[in-house]
């Protein structure tokens, strides 16, 4: 069996390095290994986090949920109708969608602020479909509330899974940027679409379609306005005269300053009241022969669930709702992840994004029973609960009761709310989404790639639809994110001196060669910075090497080292008929080097820094090798490649594997010194060379420091230099492991290791040409 394995071994090559020791799939087993029982248990609980807070459930945290709780129903309960009207549905399926939100959803919480219900954004998108399932399926008769209630089903089931497997994640591919470009663009679509409701003309056009169209539209039908704009514009001036009065008046006089912010709170419950009121005052006498009034009024609104059971999802209507299926996840994925991200920043504490999305996923399937639209959470009504001093996720159950005694008792009062004052609350609430200048300029601030992405989106949404929007944010996002991989910036190091003004001990650092490139404020443009020893070449990748961007890595360090430095080998004699097709060089008898050439040092070693460098790919190893054979065919002679700063060892793992880390002459060893450092005492005492490489010294049994330096490594010698502040410690290992002498822990060892070689290698040349011409 031993035999049997060792020939496998030999077979693929696993036995080049024996001495070697890296890391192991067993290795990464071991780290990661866990106990089923235990993993089960915890994600069960994890389920419910409610399960870890509410037996610790006080007075004090009781009295900041009953405020935060009926602070936000008065806000949810004419928001929620409105934004039905949005989604081309009737106000109490608005109504449906806000009580299952907040009551299911504090029970999965990780968030105390989220307040999950309708919102605008996702209302529109509802609509939309709504609208493109009709259009691609006329002969179907699938009623406007089916189709919301299976896409809120479809999707959460979606989103449940999605938390469920724990890859939530994949969220943060979308750029923070892009989420607000989609927001903003989508408030301006559903404030354009709700002026002509405002101002009585929402019959005249379609208010469904790109935004500038209803824009243009809006203008050559204001002339025809009626007499709900009465109401829609004075219920808007109302709405701002609050918000803004009571905004200034906080400011004005800061001891009443929570007065004035829970009275601006209420302003949607008060103006649509005022509005209800003046509605029947002005229309209930005015009714003609055809049951018409002369406002138009939300009129019958049927008083409790009047839809409850389970959900019938008809199978073709999936395949319907199939292309919409991605752009509605989406949204219901980015709003409530970036709301419940930034309150939880706001207010101290961290949400677990999987977790929010099981929650998301299970109020929307448990609110298809109740015939509910999709539901996610809302920017303002978390604003509100937020500053009302809300403490705990139960607050979510006071606004459900809030929402359950208006829908059972005060459906009688909605039959008078005048349309034009609900779409002065939707245009009053998604005024706040759209992003304000000083954010727009801090994205330009920023990066201005990114601030073009907010434009995109932004321009898209507005001009075309919400789909287009949202797919133009997240291709977007992903492109930028590949360029930024497949085509990193890097750069060539050189040596600075520095000492602090008022002292005169220096040190040396490593920065870009071309600082006059620099931008200003990075490093001053005038530092003198001096290149590494000849023959040296040190270079920084600003990113992981993988797949996508090691050609473009290698191939600029290989077009920089035969730009600086000269050919190994004079081409002069080298018949035409040997030379590659690629570089056949100049013709027959003209010489190869010119003087400049000859200036030009001979390379003998490359220094790669991976301070950036997280990850290490085949593709990549193999582009390393391939770049190294290169080099060598220009220099005519083995060149050392150092790495510095491997502080994964995986990426160890791949270059050892691709030869790096190892002379290929293991006598070269000898030449390369290791540092040491104080150590705990090893587990075996006595060991002067452990199984990965390490070195240990016992300082306590007064060696000399000659015989210390001198430890066996397989069949070569290596030179160790004794630690600094060994004094304060009996024991001292080297730093890293001496098996692969080219794997350096910093740039300055990998730098005075890499100068030595070329010392070394020069001294070689120098003598080699010594001899040639004593021979001759």
């Amino acid at each position: 069996m031993v035999d049997i394995k060792h020939l496998a071994r030999r077979l693929v090559g696993a036995d080049k390095n024996p001495d070697v020791h890296v890391v192991s799939s067993k290795d990464f087993l071991k780290k990661n290994s866990f106990s089923p029982k235990k993993f089960i248990v915890d994600y069960v609980l994890s389920l419910f986090p409610i399960i870890r807070w509410i037996t610790r459930y006080n007075l004090g945290w009781l009295s900041g949920d009953l405020v935060a709780g009926l602070t936000v129903g008065m806000i949810l309960i004419p928001q929620s109708m409105s934004y039905a009207k949005i989604a081309m549905l009737t106000p109490e399926y608005g109504l449906y969608s806000s009580f299952v939100g907040v009551m299911v959803y504090c029970f999965f919480a990780t968030s105390k602020d989220v307040s999950i219900g309708p919102v605008a954004v996702m209302s529109l998108e509802v609509a939309q479909v709504i609208k493109h399932v009709h259009a691609a399926h006329p002969d179907n008769d699938w009623s406007n509330p089916q189709i919301a209630t299976t896409l809120a089903f479809i999707c959460g089931f979606i989103v449940l899974g999605i938390g469920m497997l724990r890859v939530g994640w994949i969220v943060e591919f979308i750029s923070a940027p892009a989420v607000a470009g989609f927001m903003t663009g989508s408030a301006i679509t559903i404030l354009t679409g709700q002026i002509p409701g405002l101002m009585g003309i929402a019959s005249r056009f379609d208010t469904r379609t790109s935004a500038y169209k209803v824009i243009i539209n809006t203008l050559k039908n204001l002339k025809f306005s009626t007499k709900d704009a009465a109401f829609g514009v004075m219920g808007l001036f109302a709405l701002l005269l609050i918000q803004f009065g009571t905004q200034w008046l906080g400011k004005r006089y800061p001891n009443r300053a929570r007065t004035f912010f829970f009275i601006g709170t209420t302003r949607n419950a008060f103006v649509v009241l005022i509005l209800t009121l003046a509605a029947w005052l002005y229309a209930h006498p005015r009714k003609d022969a055809k049951g018409n009034y002369p406002i138009n009024v939300l009129k019958t609104v049927p008083r409790g669930f009047q839809h409850v059971g389970a959900p019938y999802i008809d199978p073709a209507l999936l395949k319907a709702l199939a292309p919409d299926l991605p752009v509605a996840t989406i949204i219901m994925l980015l709003e409530h992840i970036a709301i419940g991200k930034s309150f939880g920043r706001l207010n101290g504490y961290k949400i677990d994004p999987n977790q929010e999305l099981i929650a998301m996923g299970v109020t929307n399937c448990v609110g298809s029973v109740f015939n509910a639209y999709p539901a996610t959470g809302s920017f303002s009504r978390t604003a509100v609960k937020s500053k009302s001093g809300v403490r705990t996720p139960i607050a979510g159950v006071v606004t459900g009761v809030t929402v359950i005694v208006a829908l059972y008792g005060l459906t009688d009062a909605f039959y008078w709310i005048p349309t034009a004052g609900l779409s002065a609350v939707i245009i009053a609430a998604v005024a706040d989404l759209i992003a304000p200048p000083s954010q727009v300029y801090n994205f330009w601030r920023v990066n201005p790639l990114e601030c073009l992405i907010w434009w995109a989106a932004v321009l898209v949404t507005v001009f075309s639809n919400v789909e287009n929007g949202i797919y133009t944010s997240v291709i977007a996002s992903a492109v930028l994110l590949i360029i930024r991989v497949a085509r990193p910036r890097g750069h060539f190091l050189g040596r600075v001196v520095i000492h602090q003004d008022d002292q005169k001990e220096t040190r040396e650092i490593y920065v870009p060669m071309a600082t006059q490139h620099t931008p200003a404020g990075v490093l001053n443009p005038h530092i003198k910075v001096d290149p590494p020893v000849r023959g040296v070449v040190i270079y920084r990748p600003e990113e992981s090497v993988l797949y996508p961007n090691s050609s473009l890595i290698t191939g600029t360090l290989a077009d920089h080292i035969k730009a600086t430095t000269k050919r190994g080998k004079d081409m002069t004699n080298v018949p035409l008929r040997n030379r590659p097709w690629n570089d056949p060089g100049p013709r027959r008898g003209k010489p190869t080097l010119t003087e400049e050439d000859l200036a030009k040092p001979l390379l003998a070693s490359v220094v790669f820094d991976f301070t950036a460098v997280s990850h290490v790919d085949t593709t990549a190893v193999q582009a390393l090798m391939d770049m190294r054979a290169e080099i060598e065919r220009w220099t005519d002679r083995p060149v050392t490649f150092h790495f510095c700063h491997i502080l994964s060892p995986w990426i160890r793992r791949a270059l050892v594997a691709g030869g790096f880390g190892i002379p290929a002459d293991p006598s070269g060893r000898v030449h390369i010194p290791f540092e040491v450092a104080p150590i705990v005492p090893p587990s075996a005492l006595g060991v002067e060379r452990d199984a990965d490489g390490y070195v240990y010294r016992d300082l306590t049994k007064n060696k000399k420091v000659e015989d210390i330096e001198e430890a066996e490594i397989g069949t070569a010698q290596v030179q160790g230099s004794p630690s600094v502040s060994s004094s304060r410690t009996d024991f001292e290992g080297s730093l890293v492991s001496t098996a692969t002498p080219y794997f350096h822990f910093d740039l300055s060892s990998a730098v005075r290791a890499a100068e030595a070689d070329a010392l070394a290698a020069n001294h070689s040349r120098r003598s080699s040409s010594l001899d040639k011409y004593d021979t001759k």
